[in-house]
């Protein structure tokens, strides 16, 4: 080791100038760094071709609307599923199978499987997470009895296809969907994922007889309404098979917290039934957020209000 006469000889030698003449023109580069091509403007453009990053469809920049329910009619069952279903169930981290909807997605953009890394990676591109919501291989939805895995079954034509597919076919025969489930509904690790993937499907409200308190704001923070069934109702009792229609009503007064609101089922058969259920938005400030279509629009209306 030097002595410390020598290590105050050489910090004797040593200048500002030295580190100013060295870091003035520290960001400028030499001619192959100035040759490099650079975007104009003060954020970067979305790269097209991009299958790990790609603009998201969230952002649907609305006014703020009134206090009131946003009802629907003719809603679909897309899942009727039991307890405890996970967040992993709702929105799967690992890998992407070849001939899954995300795995052909990929497949469709020259991504070969041996490169599709899992959903886990990929939470960055909205097309492949849509894809895998509801696509864990252990899913049982009692629309199609006997068969696991990321399926339904369309009605009123019957056929069985991924719930992607079906929730595609239902969004362009304008239909809303529905989720109905047991109880534990999110339980699990907080995945953002499986609130967003919801909505992306077009799923409006899903009714469980308890829900997990994270993934329960979740749905929450991104529109999707969260109802609950009153003790004593659930999918058995209701004898729910798939083949209902279901209507929620739109009201003019303002969203109450844990309100009891009404849930309309017209069966097959003809028969129509009313029960109620409770509205699981909970506080004042989810009240505003569900107004506006969720958290992220929300926080997107006041910042332009603010401008």
């Amino acid at each position: 080791w030097p002595s410390n006469e020598e290590v105050a000889a050489a910090v004797k030698l040593v200048s500002d100038d030295m580190f100013r003449s060295k870091y003035a023109d520290v960001f400028s580069g030499d001619q192959t760094w100035q040759s490099l091509p650079v975007p104009e403007g003060e954020t970067y453009a979305w790269a097209e071709q991009s299958t790990y990053v790609k603009e998201p469809s969230f952002f649907e920049v609305r006014s703020k609307l009134p206090s009131r329910l946003q009802g629907f009619s003719g809603a679909r069952l897309l899942a009727l599923l039991g307890d405890s279903i996970t967040t992993d169930h709702i929105s799967p981290a690992g890998a992407i199978k070849a001939d899954s909807p995300a795995g052909h997605y990929l497949q469709q953009r020259g991504v070969m499987p041996a490169d599709f890394n899992s959903y886990g990676s990929r939470r960055g591109n909205h097309e492949v997470m849509v894809r895998g919501t509801f696509a864990n291989i252990r899913l049982k939805n009692e629309l199609v009895p006997g068969v696991e895995g990321g399926f339904t079954r369309h009605l009123p034509s019957q056929q069985q296809m991924s719930i992607f597919d079906a929730a595609m076919r239902y969004a362009t025969e304008k239909s809303p969907l529905l989720i109905v489930a047991g109880k534990e509904y999110g339980t699990g690790s907080s995945r953002d994922w499986a609130a967003k993937g919801t909505l992306l499907l077009g799923v409006r409200a899903v009714l469980a007889e308890s829900f997990e308190r994270i993934h329960r704001s979740n749905l929450v923070g991104m529109g999707v309404l969260p109802l609950q069934f009153k003790e004593g109702d659930n999918r058995k009792t209701l004898d729910l098979d798939g083949s209902e229609t279901f209507d929620l009503p739109g009201q003019d007064q303002p969203i109450e917290p844990g309100q009891d609101l009404t849930l309309h089922i017209h069966r097959s058969d003809g028969r129509n039934q009313k029960i109620a259920v409770v509205c699981r938005i909970d506080t004042a400030e989810e009240v505003e957020y569900y107004n506006c279509g969720g958290i992220l629009n929300f926080v997107l209306s006041n910042l332009n209000f603010g401008s």
